[in-house]
């Protein structure tokens, strides 16, 4: 509770003291952002309340910021911006928060209410614009209800497990109110119906292959104790569900590694023999669950048990023979204890602990194998991500973009604490990594923060370079250079016969480019200099942009069933026809 109103809880205030005193009740310290005329009566008091205000280079980074703030710290993120274009630069950065299911409230000041709907400067309907990309919505309709209203935003925020969007007419700001700052509520999530939880224990006693896979919604709960206990108690295999990497520890004997494209294939073989399937904490969301590598591992005959805490989700992707609206951390300690009651203690299972280990050695060894060839001036992509894994402190955060190399990382990063690793998620938006890892690294100061962006991407981000330096953001890019939009190319290679249109790029030194915005910049063309070059930028504790030249081997497409050989009817477009 903040002093002001812990000390006079009826209060004779300017709604933006109303305003910024909730704020600071909802635990907030850092705001996100780039400083507007329509919510600066507000914005100057953030200083004497103790926000922080980091200023950005773009409104779309700054909604990213938040995202990884939210996402390493567990609190909500906060962005806010000028009315009108301001907050449509906000869109992308909050569908993916959408989508991540990441608490961010979203402050839109708009346009005044005495004016609304003339069409003047830097106006339109806000609320519309991200109806479909927020579990919450509101418009502040009274200077009166401005902390009444922020409030439910943040806890509406948490509840739902997503963005939330406060809409402030710009002269709700001003004037004088009579309010009472009002405190957080306690969001307490059950464990599910009883009766659920007991079959779930039945299933799970009685299966002879038993697999857990574990999702988002496990490190969302502080779920990673209840879920080791679990497995060990049923000596259960636990893969991780697509770019959650970091929901069990790596170097557990039960860990078999992550689904989804460029996974494990240790996972995917282990959970394709499950009798048995408990999905604790994820959606299936259908790109984590699409055969990879040829091989449709999602097991045909098992049961599965779903968990999740939004019970929109349940059976929506996959068919599922008992789903169970709970939290994840909640639901595994319930089924843990009924489980207790139905077998009793027991032996640990030599067998299965032993064919997880196999597993595992079979996909390392044939994960070095695919690595690729060196070339003068330029490392193979793969065998890139090795190094940078080898070198990596083991209590890095890593966020990483969308694209071929980026998303082929996914193959080499492990991790033994939660809240580890930020991907940009099933959205998939390009120019995600960096903004994120800033936000994270705000949120974890005592963390090393490493990004991975291919070069297309980049263009999207190294902006921020600039919000790095100026707010002292100690994040390394990891840029990686290979002059072409390689997830794009590789379906024209694949199916338009190497017509390269629009996919190859000529870049600039990107570590000149950083030097010249006041970071550190290294550029890295010999494998073995990657090792070497990621721990000296983490040493120096300055924003570091690390230029790697790599090769332009590619991996596999997203996605096979993408496109079929493009077929033209029209004389002029058939010799593009490959049928």
């Amino acid at each position: 509770m903040s002093r002001l109103a812990a000390e006079n809880p009826k209060l004779r205030i300017t709604p933006s003291e109303a305003f910024v005193e909730t704020l600071v009740a909802n635990g907030v310290k850092d705001v996100f952002g780039i400083v507007g005329s329509a919510y600066m009566d507000a914005h100057d008091l953030f200083p004497l309340a103790g926000i922080r205000f980091i200023s950005t280079a773009h409104e779309q980074n700054a909604a990213h910021m938040a995202d990884g703030y939210a996402r390493a710290s567990g609190k909500t993120g906060v962005c806010i911006a000028q009315n009108g274009p301001g907050i449509t630069n906000f869109v992308t950065g909050v569908a993916a928060a959408y989508w991540l299911h990441t608490p961010v409230v979203v402050i839109t000041p708009e346009a005044a209410s005495t004016t609304a709907g003339h069409g003047g400067f830097q106006e339109t309907e806000q609320l519309p614009i991200f109806s479909k990309i927020t579990k919450w919505q509101v418009q502040v309709n009274a200077p009166a209800r401005i902390a009444e209203l922020t409030n439910r935003a943040f806890h509406y925020a948490q509840l739902e497990r997503g963005p939330t969007q406060l809409n402030i007419p710009r002269d709700h700001f001003s004037g004088e109110i009579e309010t009472v700052i009002p405190q957080p509520l306690p969001i307490e999530r059950p464990a599910g119906g009883p009766d659920s939880l007991r079959e779930a224990a039945r299933l799970l006693a009685e299966a002879k292959n038993p697999v857990i896979l574990a999702g988002g919604g496990v490190n969302a709960s502080r779920g990673r104790a209840e879920l080791i206990a679990l497995a060990e108690y049923l000596s259960a295999p636990v893969v991780s569900s697509y770019l959650h990497n970091d929901s069990f520890p790596a170097s557990h004997e039960l860990a078999a590694g992550p689904l989804g494209y460029q996974g494990s294939k240790a996972a995917m073989r282990l959970i394709s023999k499950a009798d048995v399937v408990l999905a604790l904490g994820t959606r299936l969301g259908p790109f984590g669950t699409l055969p990879q590598y040829d091989f449709d591992y999602w097991p045909k005959n098992a049961r599965v048990i779903q968990i999740d805490v939004d019970s929109r989700v349940l059976g929506l992707v996959k068919p599922v023979d008992l789903a169970i609206q709970g939290d994840a951390r909640r639901a595994a300690a319930s089924i843990l204890e009924n489980l207790l009651a139905i077998s009793g203690r027991r032996e640990r299972n030599g067998e299965r602990i032993a064919a997880v280990r196999r597993e595992r050695e079979a996909w390392n060894e044939e994960l070095a194998q695919r690595a690729g060839p060196n070339e003068p001036g330029r490392v193979d992509p793969r065998r890139a991500l090795a190094a940078l894994a080898k070198a990596r402190p083991k209590n890095a955060i890593v966020t990483t973009d969308i694209g071929n190399v980026s998303s082929v990382s996914n193959s080499y990063l492990q991790f033994e604490e939660p809240d580890s690793f930020f991907a940009a998620g099933a959205f998939g938006n390009c120019g995600y990594a960096y903004p994120t890892a800033l936000g994270a690294k705000v949120a974890a100061p005592d963390r090393p923060v490493i990004a991975y962006v291919g070069d297309g991407a980049w263009g999207m981000s190294l902006a921020e370079v600039l919000t790095a330096v100026r707010e002292d953001i100690p994040v390394v890019a990891v840029v990686f250079n290979n002059g072409q939009w390689g997830a794009e190319k590789k379906n024209q290679i694949d199916y338009f016969n190497n017509r390269f249109l629009a996919t190859e790029l000529v870049n600039p030194n990107f570590a000149e480019v950083a030097k010249a915005m006041g970071a550190n910049g290294i550029t890295v063309e010999r494998e073995e200099d990657v090792g070497p070059a990621l721990t000296a930028a983490l040493e120096s504790k300055r924003p570091t942009v690390i230029n790697l030249l790599l090769t332009q081997a590619l991996s596999e497409p997203f996605r096979r069933d993408a496109f079929k050989p493009p077929r033209r009817l029209l004389e002029k477009y058939k010799p593009y026809s490959a049928v």
